[in-house]
Formats: structure tokens, C-alpha cells, sequence
């Protein structure tokens, strides 16, 4: 009897388990971001001509991820060396990584570096990078310990960053023209009046290279951009994700970030390597911070080591491992390097020969942008009518703003994108 008993309460107990709410039962979903849709619709389509434009990796002509060769021979190397497990990196990552990263950003001989007004942080990944930086401005920036001032992004941006920021605690993220749809190309009166009438003190980011569009600032854009930062007092937040891929030098595609250096401008630059290593997957990410003097770096050091501690405490070194010794072995660097040029130079011959066949087909519009750009991205100027019509009709997926990724064209489906392309922009069917 007593068993019954308790066997029954044992069951209400469990039922009142059941039926109380979750305390997320007012969760709403979150929505998906114009990549993680592209992917999701082309993962679901059973055509079987499908091509997939809308990625970030670099995509080597078989249509997979870049792998080096070389890269794989170090990273096999490395892990049978049963003494590099041994060592604990601090918060800050890898030493060696930390130095050659800052080094191959801002040249051996920068005055930043000699003068000691430098920290170079290792990041889980690019957005890590991003969003300790972002915490960084958001705790100290200006001495303020709650500033929420604005943060420009440029138009045709990664969709994600508006979020690093706004987790960060920064919501108020903004918009400065950029992308010029008329001529394909930058909208750099646009861009300048944008800035001209933000806030002083307002945090600007900028691409140093490889802008989501494939439209890149020329040297005389980025002297007008920086006097006028200065004057008005704005704080250049720099992008480097696939550094090197868009010039086939590292040093090359840093520029911007040591031209904003050289003129004493305090910045914040985040950087990838996945890209330019082939290392997808390992999250090897650097947070760069040059500061106006040397006398704040031992505070603005113990504020970024509590912000990591509070977000990751360590990062992974496998990755930034391989980056440090082939970086600081100059055999291995010249290597690395050339693979890193005919990565860049494919992606020139891509959109050659993209051009050339659009040229031939007699396709509307004129697509000389696509070779007076460089690095793996491009805007191709549709709508979204016709990137609609282009993912229902002919199964190639590009993001929702007409930008794709050139890296994943190869011999394989060249005729049949530009065809799709064409068919979009002239509604003349060629099958």
C-alpha cells in the first residue's frame, strides 16, 4: 500500500516536471542571416547543377576548401613533435605568433613597434578579434567606462558584425555609403559626407582589404579618408580577414593599416589567417592595437588580459602555431608565399575570364569592375529579383546584396554561371 502511495506522488512529481513552462518559453527564433539562408536553400536543393557562390572560404579549383600542401607538411611535422604540447600560452596566445602577426601587419621597422606602443592579442578567429576589440572600446575608449557612442559599418558589410558590436554592449551601429551600384565601384562622395557628419568619436570600420564587394579604396581614398578621421576626431577600426589573397603579399594588403600608423592615427586592426593558411577550422585570429603612447600599454594590456579571461581565457594554438614557425622561418615564408600569390592570381583569372564571357554572350551592362578589383569577393550588381531568380531558376546561390565569392568559379561550372548570370540580367533564356 505504502509503495502505491509513494509510486503515485513519485508520478504527480513528475508530471508537475512536465507541465511547468520552460523558463524559455518566450524565446522567439532567431532570424537567420542572409548566409546561413543562402546555404540552408542550397543545401536543400536536389538539382543536381547547383553551385554554391556565397561562402567565405577560398575555394580551391576543385570547388574544396584551400588546403596547402606545403601548410599540411608543417602541421604533420608538428604534430609529431610531442614536445610542443608541453608549454602553456598565457591569455594573450602564442608569443611568437603575436609577433610575427604585428610584424607582418605593420612592417619589422614600424615606428609603433620600435617605440613600444603596440599590442598584438592572438583570437579565437576573426570575430573574436572583432569582438574583443569591441570590448575594448566599449569598457575604456575616451576614459569612458560605459560608452555607447556610434559604430559606422560600411554598406554591403558582413551581416554579422552589426551583432559583435551589439553584443558587445555598443547598439548603435550605423550605416556609411560605400558601395556605388551605378558604377560598381566605391561611392567615395558618399562615403566621405557619411563621415563628415558622424559624431566626433565616432568608431569607423573600415576594410584594408577585401571589402565584402570587391570594390577596394585606392591610396589616394585612404589619405583623404585618414585626414579626415583625424580632424574629426574618428577612431578607425580596420578589417583584415583574408589578408594576402587580395594582392598575394600580406605586407601589400596591409597598407592601409600602416598608412594610418605612419600618420600617429591610434587604431584597432583584427585579422585572419584561416583564409591565407588554410586553416579553416583552427580559429587563428589577431587582435591588433596601436596606441599614441607608449605610457598607457601596460594598462590598456591587464584591461584586454581581464576582457579575455571573461571570454575565452585561451586560445587554441594549434593553428597559430603553424603561423608563427612559418612566419619566423624565412625558407618556409618564401614557400607560404608563393602559394599565397597563386591563390591571388587565380582569383584575377576567375573574373577575367568571368568578364570575358559575359562580354561574349552580350550580357547588359559593362563588367570591367570585375578586373579592376582584386581578392575573392565581388558585388555583381543584380537585384533581388534576379537573385531570386537566379536561386529558383537556375539553382546558383549568391548572397541576397548580388555579392559572390570568385574562389568557388572553377572550369567546372564557368559556362554555366555566367550563363545563369546572363539569363538574369536580359531575361533571354540561352537553353
Amino acid at each position: 500500500m505504502q509503495s502505491r502511495r509513494a509510486s503515485r506522488a513519485g508520478a504527480s512529481k513528475h508530471a508537475d516536471k512536465i507541465t511547468k513552462p520552460s523558463v524559455f518559453v518566450d524565446t522567439h527564433a532567431a532570424a537567420s542571416n542572409q548566409e546561413a539562408k543562402s546555404l540552408f536553400a542550397f543545401k536543400t536543393d536536389d538539382d543536381v547543377r547547383k553551385v554554391y557562390l556565397a561562402g567565405r572560404e577560398y575555394l580551391n579549383e576543385q570547388g574544396q576548401p584551400y588546403v596547402s600542401p606545403f601548410i599540411g607538411k608543417i602541421k604533420r611535422r608538428m604534430s609529431s613533435d610531442q614536445t610542443l604540447g608541453s608549454a602553456h600560452p598565457s591569455s594573450f596566445g602564442l608569443a611568437e605568433f603575436n609577433h610575427r602577426a604585428t610584424e607582418a601587419v605593420l612592417g619589422k621597422k614600424s615606428s609603433a613597434i620600435v617605440e613600444n606602443r603596440v599590442l598584438g592579442v592572438q583570437t579565437v578567429g576573426f570575430t573574436g578579434a572583432v569582438r574583443l576589440g569591441a570590448e575594448l572600446l566599449r569598457h575604456w575608449y575616451n576614459g569612458d567606462a560605459a560608452w555607447q557612442g556610434p559604430v559606422y559599418l560600411s554598406s554591403h558589410c558582413d551581416d554579422s558584425l552589426a551583432g559583435v558590436f551589439q553584443a558587445a554592449g555598443m547598439p548603435d551601429v550605423r550605416q556609411y555609403r560605400y558601395w556605388d551600384a551605378g558604377r560598381r565601384g566605391v561611392c567615395m562622395d558618399g562615403l566621405l559626407e557619411d563621415l563628415e557628419t558622424a559624431p566626433e568619436r565616432s568608431v569607423v570600420v573600415l576594410s584594408a582589404s577585401a571589402h565584402p564587394t570587391g570594390a577596394e579604396l585606392s591610396r589616394e581614398h585612404w589619405a583623404l579618408i585618414a585626414r579626415l578621421m583625424m580632424r574629426r576626431q574618428l577612431f578607425p577600426f580596420m578589417l583584415l580577414p583574408v589578408a594576402g589573397l587580395c594582392h598575394g603579399e600580406l605586407e601589400r594588403d596591409a597598407w592601409p593599416v600602416q598608412y594610418c600608423q605612419s600618420l600617429g592615427m591610434e587604431l584597432l586592426c583584427a585579422q585572419s589567417f584561416s583564409h591565407c593558411f588554410g586553416l579553416y577550422g583552427e580559429h587563428v585570429g589577431h587582435l591588433l592595437c596601436v596606441l599614441r603612447q607608449s605610457s598607457v600599454l601596460l594598462a590598456v594590456r591587464s584591461q584586454t588580459e581581464r576582457l579575455i579571461n571573461a571570454l575565452w581565457a585561451q586560445p587554441p594554438v594549434g593553428g597559430a602555431r603553424i603561423v608563427a614557425t612559418v612566419l619566423s622561418n624565412p625558407a618556409h615564408r618564401a614557400e607560404w608565399q608563393e602559394g599565397v600569390w597563386h591563390m591571388a592570381a587565380r582569383c584575377m583569372l576567375v573574373r577575367e575570364r568571368l568578364r570575358e564571357k559575359l562580354r561574349l554572350l552580350g550580357t547588359p551592362g559593362c563588367w570591367d569592375h570585375l578586373t579592376q578589383q582584386t581578392g575573392p569577393y565581388c558585388c555583381t550588381g543584380l537585384n533581388v529579383e534576379q537573385v531570386e531568380y537566379l536561386s529558383k531558376r537556375k539553382h546558383v546561390y549568391v548572397l541576397p546584396n548580388g555579392c559572390l565569392n570568385v574562389s568557388a568559379v572553377n572550369s567546372c561550372n564557368l559556362d554555366y554561371v555566367t550563363e545563369a548570370l546572363h539569363e538574369a540580367l536580359s531575361a533571354e533564356p540561352l537553353s
